[in-house]
């Protein structure tokens, strides 16, 4: 059955209060004007019990009002983006959609399809320009809904989008001691800069990329845990290290699989340089570190390049990962805070990225944040979902609702991802319900 989704009505939430005339330029910081400009997408499924059937339009009024009043604390979202230098904190609002879809909700999420997802978000995250924010609330015919939103990488990174997810769940609850004001601090930690020579959509791309969801039962990742923890024994005993953790041991997997069923081998094949690279949260690593509520790109990559000589890989790779992101560290935070030297990396990274001389698979971990807390008023999710990204070889974890498993969505050029697929070893640790 094909899923159809109806707008039904389309208006714009402003903030409740208007934003003071010292706030009205939020300027982008240097760590802004590098990310991508595209929109990270979310969405929430809530199921709708017989005993407790919600009421939409109490729901619809609820989340109107909140939405107001929570863009009031993060006023930059409610504005408009003027180029690549800052936001018109002009309180010209959000766009606001309810829609209705045309099944039950348990027909999205037994067996969600990412690509189905993106009709549950209020556009596609690559085609609006100067909004910083949209919401859409999808109600389905069970009485279930779905709340998509879509929030702009030129402003937010994922933390910052669930803290925003967070206050405004705590607004629609009424519970003032759960809300907390975001500090933006980070033009004034990492200030704007001229970036001429980088262009940050390196690597946003439409064309021929595919979005596939695999879960990872938490005792295949645990049997990875203890296969990856093998290097560790060959260590001494001042350098030994604590085992994998979950996502070390599964990027760790996942990379050495790509590599395996999709690496050329031929002396005819031009020479290409495999990386892995993650996201770091840079909050933790600044001094002196910032509180989670600090808003904005406030993120780095680690990029590691493994040696690909012994055929067994991934049993030094974990370590090669650790020494890369423990490098990010308060060092590097002061160079990145000068912003030339990094200015230089990532425009040499990009140029071997054209010139197709690198292979890179990113990794952006969701695990560990709150996505199934996000409670309104009418219950915690029953599962969220991410819609596909702009984005070739990018991998995106989220934990399962429960039972310590992992989801991984991985976005590929299809001819790729047909390979992944095709690696029997690569399946071996994927769920069976998981292939999705």
């Amino acid at each position: 059955m094909k899923v159809e989704v109806e707008v039904i009505s389309k208006e714009i939430i402003k903030p409740s209060s208007p934003t003071p005339d010292h706030l009205r330029t939020y300027h982008l910081s240097f760590l802004d004007q590098i990310s991508p400009p595209v929109h990270n997408p979310l969405v929430i499924f809530y199921s709708s019990e017989p005993d407790t059937k919600f009421n939409i339009v109490d729901i619809s009024n609820q989340l109107k009002k909140s939405l107001s009043d929570v863009l009031t604390l993060f006023y930059p979202l409610a504005g408009r983006a003027h180029g690549n230098l800052f936001i018109d904190c002009n309180d010209e609002g959000i766009p606001y959609l309810e829609t209705r879809v045309n099944c039950q909700l348990s027909h999205v999420i037994q067996n969600p399809i990412p690509s189905e997802l993106n009709k549950f978000i209020p556009f596609q995250v690559h085609e609006v320009a100067d909004l910083s924010l949209g919401v859409q609330l999808n109600i389905f015919d069970c009485g279930g809904i779905a709340l998509g939103a879509c929030v702009s990488h030129k402003i937010a990174d994922a933390l910052s989008f669930f803290m925003f997810i967070k206050t405004w769940a705590a607004i629609a609850r009424q519970q003032d001691e759960h809300i907390v004001c975001p500090q933006f601090v980070s033009a004034t930690l990492f200030p704007p800069r001229n970036i001429s020579g980088f262009n940050p959509r390196t690597g946003i791309t439409k064309q021929n990329v595919v979005t596939k969801r695999f879960i990872f039962d938490a005792s295949k990742i645990e049997a990875l845990k203890a296969k990856y923890s093998i290097d560790n024994y060959s260590q001494s005993l001042e350098s030994y290290q604590k085992p994998p953790s979950r996502v070390e041991a599964l990027s760790a997997f996942i990379w050495s699989r790509f590599v395996a069923s999709t690496q050329v081998k031929s002396e005819l094949a031009p020479e290409r340089l495999y990386t892995i690279v993650h996201a770091v949260n840079l909050r933790t690593r600044i001094d002196p570190p910032l509180p989670e509520h600090s808003f904005g790109n406030l993120y780095r990559i680690a990029m590691t390049i493994p040696s690909l000589q012994t055929g067994e890989e991934c049993y030094g790779l974990v370590r090669q990962v650790r020494d890369q992101v423990r490098q990010i560290d308060k060092h590097y935070v002061s160079k990145l805070q000068q912003g030339s030297e990094h200015l230089d990396f990532i425009k040499q990274s990009s140029e071997n990225f054209f010139k197709g001389e690198m292979v890179t698979l990113s990794f952006t971990s969701l695990c560990r944040f709150p996505l199934y807390e996000a409670d309104f008023g009418w219950g915690k999710p029953t599962w969220v979902g991410s819609p596909p990204l702009s984005f070739n070889n990018v991998v995106v974890f989220m934990d399962a609702k429960s039972g310590g498993g992992i989801e991984a969505y991985i976005n590929m050029k299809e001819e790729d991802l047909d390979k992944l697929e095709g690696d029997n070893e690569f399946l071996a640790y994927v769920s069976p319900h998981g292939l999705k």
